[in-house]
């Protein structure tokens, strides 16, 4: 470590109140003029994750906080448009949350003879793989 300029490790600052909180907004900002990046960490509850939006400051973060309300459920205040942009408008919960059932909940496909998109209850059975054996 000395070899690459830090000679003395530093204890870390108190960070409980970092870890009351479960979910974490980081905005990562660049200054290509000034060759210079910056994070910004927020922490919202689980109860009542929202948090202010920065679309009024900077439009290309639109995208970007759909994207956490729609996977994790983030409510973003006076966003113009948050809607869910990469899972159904009818879809049920948050994927990329560790509470999701891996299996989903429901299960989605396209009738025929409906001629339109149906939902059904996930119906995936435990699968026990046994080892077949081939000997002569």
């Amino acid at each position: 470590a000395s070899s690459a300029g830090f000679s003395r490790a530093r204890e870390a600052q108190n960070d409980e109140a970092r870890h009351e909180k479960r979910f974490a907004v980081a905005y990562h900002l660049l200054s290509v003029s000034k060759n210079y990046r910056l994070r910004v960490k927020s922490y919202v509850d689980e109860a009542e994750p929202i948090i202010k939006s920065v679309t009024d400051i900077w439009a290309s973060a639109d995208w970007y906080e759909r994207e956490a309300f729609d996977l994790m459920g983030i409510l973003f205040e006076n966003h113009t448009d948050l809607r869910r942009i990469l899972t159904d408008y009818g879809f049920v919960g948050h994927p990329l949350r560790k509470d999701f059932p891996m299996i989903g909940e429901v299960e989605m496909r396209y009738d025929e003879d409906l001629g339109r998109v149906v939902y059904e209850p996930v119906s995936i059975e435990p699968n026990v793989n046994v080892p077949r054996v081939i000997r002569k």
